[in-house]
């Protein structure tokens, strides 16, 4: 375990931080017959599921409701927990760990917060360009697999 030297703002004594992945959650909201995606605002600029940081006392479920509100203005119902990724690798800025849920929604989605663009997907009409590890996880979904 490697940390990080931090300094006391009171005491000025350095003491060490243990360095830990950050948490995060990805949606897949069904709606109609597919799935619903965004284009990220921010790079890296690629089409993507709804989701992000987990904030600190918030549940995983909690973070992912807000997450696909915040995105897509869509309010969800949470069908269930589908499964974590894990892969130091998933995310090239840092080390980030994501669980993806599904839910259902209905209404007309509309890009906001970090979503530039927002669209409605099948499997067979997927973007080619997805984020993070987000081929695999939608792979993994359509599949039905108990990853």
């Amino acid at each position: 375990m490697s940390g990080i030297m931090m300094k006391c703002p009171h005491c000025k004594r350095e003491f060490e931080v243990q360095k830990t992945p950050f948490l995060t959650v990805d949606i897949l909201i069904e709606l109609g017959d597919g799935i619903v995606l965004i284009k990220r605002r921010y790079p890296p600029i690629a089409w993507a599921l709804p989701g992000g940081f987990v904030d600190y006392g918030e549940s995983l479920e909690d973070a992912a409701i807000r997450e696909a509100k915040e995105e897509t203005s869509l309010d969800v119902v949470l069908k269930k927990q589908l499964h974590t990724y894990s892969d130091p690798r998933r995310d090239k800025r840092s080390h980030n760990v994501t669980t993806v849920y599904s839910a259902t929604a209905q209404g007309k989605p509309m890009a906001a917060d970090d979503a530039k663009e927002i669209g409605i997907f099948t499997k067979e009409t997927l973007p080619k360009n997805l984020a993070f590890d987000h081929a695999q996880i939608l792979k993994d979904y359509f599949k039905g697999l108990n990853v």
